[in-house]
């Protein structure tokens, strides 16, 4: 062929079938003649066939709908459409999706249609829509018909099952975030009915399904995004309008000059002018200053005290980035904060947030919800609103009740230097609208087993935290009762956490003012008294403890006389686990440490990093610790021999031990990954 043939030139096609035609040849028709295509065998010549003709019709019906004149016409060579591209034997996307961008077009072009024949064209299309996404300017003709017509009988009968396919197989709405609008106004749609959010509800039940697991994983993500998305919808004319407002360092060091900053826009958050700012760091009086910035749906109102400006002062000199909830916190001084939406925003809101209530009341997709919450993925604009901190309590008191680890440890931060819900939610948290009944949740005890500080609850570097920054209301709580708080207090005294006397004096003074208090202040006195005969000089220098032998038959030994002495323990073929750290730690003299085939792992060697830093030899072989326990020895400055054999060591592990630790001189790491 010299010149190549357009699909729309192309009259007919036909296969070749009479006696002694050339095989597998396929004639078109085109004007001025015939062109004979020869395949290369049976199956080539079929596919050849029937997508000249798939080609050869879609011709055909772009031309028809581009030019509709009667509706009624139109709607039934839509249908038509529809059965061709059912019935077609080619097995490809562009079978389906080529009518669906066809009408998608149509509809766009054709804005006048009445809403009954809006409704009969989606009907049509409907059974393409069961194994197809639609495309984006036919989610926005969706989009569009939810909003105007939310009790339309098509949102439930059609734009339920497409929904659903969304959220079960979408995998980025990055990529296509028109899904995801859609998704989104449906859901908005769905709650303007007459049961509202129980509509919602069953709708969220449908997709989770009547077991115990959903067996889609990907509809909580997609869910979740589709809550996010929304809840920022919610304040993004504010965002939109602080786009010139400080950033978060400069909001810590006090703002700089209006000569280095663009024009002002009517809103900014967090700001104030230079002068205001001046007079008040210098003020010696506490004064109250309101300033009133308003946006066509938002109203904040930002009130200003001395004291937290103080604050402000006494941190500018730092070059770090600050926290999120620092700025919110301090910068500049905000003791309030109110906002006021739109009531179509307030709704948006409360459907979503309600959303994100019922996603955590599912056993199997709360770890998931934790993990996706976990860097606060929400604007600051969100966190200042009280109605939105105050609704989103219910999810992380959810999560704090969770008895597994890697639920309630989402409430920690996702990295050092950043706060996460546990600070948020703190007393003197911004969010904290309580007397710190949720704070105290966070860390209540079930079963005499601590929920969310069961990895970290017993590690100074926890408790220190909270003599830094949260000892008030610990006392304040254990003052009233709470017996959570009243057994930090007692750990913080057990393990010498507070150094000012003053203050260790007044924590006795809170824990004796109540019968809970007293009653475990006298047991940290008994322990006291245990733990300095335990530790009075006298007794071996080495000891090996029985094969077989438990944590309570080492508890129970160690109970029987002085042990100041003891340089060298061997616990091996034992079978204690990582709860007998709370006793190794006592021993002083400690300095050789055998662990070989026991039941020790990880959270006992990140007791054991923070309390023997002395340390010298440690064996870990055949014991079940991971590169999560193995990276706290790093800490262990005095460590020259170290048996990592048949362990879960990692070689990058390794590596970060070695370059951590200077002293060590022996290491066996046979039968790991990094021997």
């Amino acid at each position: 062929m010299e010149s190549s043939i357009s699909y729309s030139a192309i009259e007919d096609v036909q296969l070749l079938s009479w006696e002694n035609a050339p095989k597998y040849c396929l004639q078109l028709t085109v004007p001025g003649g015939t062109v004979l295509l020869q395949a290369a065998n049976s199956y080539l010549k079929d596919q050849w066939f029937h997508s000249l003709q798939w080609k050869k019709k879609i011709y055909k019906y772009k031309k028809v709908l581009s030019n509709p004149s009667r509706w009624e016409v139109v709607l039934k060579e839509i249908k038509t459409l529809v059965d061709m591209a059912l019935c077609s034997p080619l097995q490809d996307d562009s079978i389906h999706q080529a009518p669906l961008e066809i009408v998608s077009k149509l509809l766009s072009e054709n804005i006048s249609l009445t809403t009954q024949e809006q409704e009969n064209i989606i009907v049509a299309i409907a059974p393409l829509l069961e194994n197809n996404h639609p495309p984006p300017n036919l989610c926005e003709f969706f989009c569009k018909h939810c909003r105007e017509r939310p009790r339309s009988k098509v949102v439930i009968e059609v734009f339920t099952p497409v929904v659903q396919r969304i959220l079960k197989h979408n995998m980025d709405f990055g990529k296509c975030p028109r899904l995801r609008l859609f998704t989104q106004e449906y859901i908005l749609a769905l709650n303007e009915l007459n049961a509202g959010m129980e509509v919602v509800k069953k709708f969220i039940q449908s997709m989770h399904g009547p077991t115990g697991n959903c067996p889609h994983p990907r509809v909580l993500p997609n869910l979740v995004a589709v809550c996010l998305a929304a809840i920022y919808s919610c304040y993004e004319e504010f965002i939109n309008s602080r786009d010139n407002s400080p950033s978060l360092k400069e909001i810590r060091n006090g703002c700089q000059q209006q000569c280095d900053r663009k024009p002002n826009l009517p809103l900014r958050l967090l700001h104030t002018s230079p002068d205001l700012v001046s007079q008040e760091a210098t003020s010696a009086e506490s004064r109250l200053k309101s300033t009133i910035v308003t946006s066509n749906e938002i109203h904040v109102e930002v009130e200003r005290t001395n004291t937290a400006n103080q604050k402000l002062k006494a941190s500018a000199g730092g070059d770090s980035e600050p926290n999120l909830i620092d700025c919110l916190l301090v910068s500049p001084t905000c003791s309030a904060m109110s906002i006021e939406l739109s009531p179509q925003a307030e709704r948006v809101l409360g459907c979503y947030v309600e959303i994100l209530k019922m996603l955590s009341d599912y056993d199997d997709w709360r770890p998931a919800l934790a993990s996706l919450l976990q860097p606060i993925p929400f604007p600051k604009e969100a966190l200042a609103h009280e109605k939105f901190t105050k609704e989103l309590k219910y999810v992380i008191q959810r999560f704090a009740e969770d008895p597994r680890q890697e639920v309630h440890s989402c409430l920690l931060s996702v990295r050092s230097g950043k706060d996460g819900w546990f600070q948020l939610y703190s007393p003197g948290g911004v969010a904290c609208d309580d007397d710190g009944e949720l704070f105290a949740s966070m860390v209540r005890v079930c079963n005499n087993v601590h929920i969310l500080m069961g990895s970290c609850y017993k590690t100074k570097k926890f408790l220190l935290s909270l003599a830094e920054n949260k000892l008030g209301p610990c006392m304040l709580l254990a003052l009233r009762g709470n017996q959570t708080m009243v057994e930090i207090l007692c750990l913080m005294l057990e393990y010498n956490i507070i150094e000012n006397n003053d203050t260790q004096l007044q924590i006795i003074s809170t824990l004796e003012s109540t019968d809970v208090g007293r009653r475990m202040y006298e047991q940290l006195c008994d322990r006291q008294r245990e733990l300095k005969e335990l530790q009075r000089k006298g007794g071996p220098t080495r000891l090996t403890l029985p094969s077989k032998s438990t944590d309570a038959d080492l508890a129970r030994l160690l109970s029987s006389g002085s042990f100041g002495n003891l340089e060298n323990l061997s616990l091996a073929f034992t079978n204690v686990t990582s709860a007998c750290a709370e006793l190794l730690i006592k021993l002083p003299s400690l300095k050789q440490l055998n662990l070989w085939s026991t039941q020790f792992g990880d959270a006992g060697l990140r007791v054991l990093s923070e309390h023997l830093t002395t340390l010298q030899v440690l064996n870990l072989c055949e014991t079940p610790v991971t590169d999560a326990g193995l990276l706290a020895l790093s800490s262990m400055k005095s460590l020259c021999s170290l048996n990592m054999n048949s362990t879960k060591l990692s070689a990058d592990t390794y590596e970060d031990l070695k370059a951590k630790l200077p002293n060590l001189k022996e290491v066996d790491v046979r039968y790991t990954e990094a021997w």
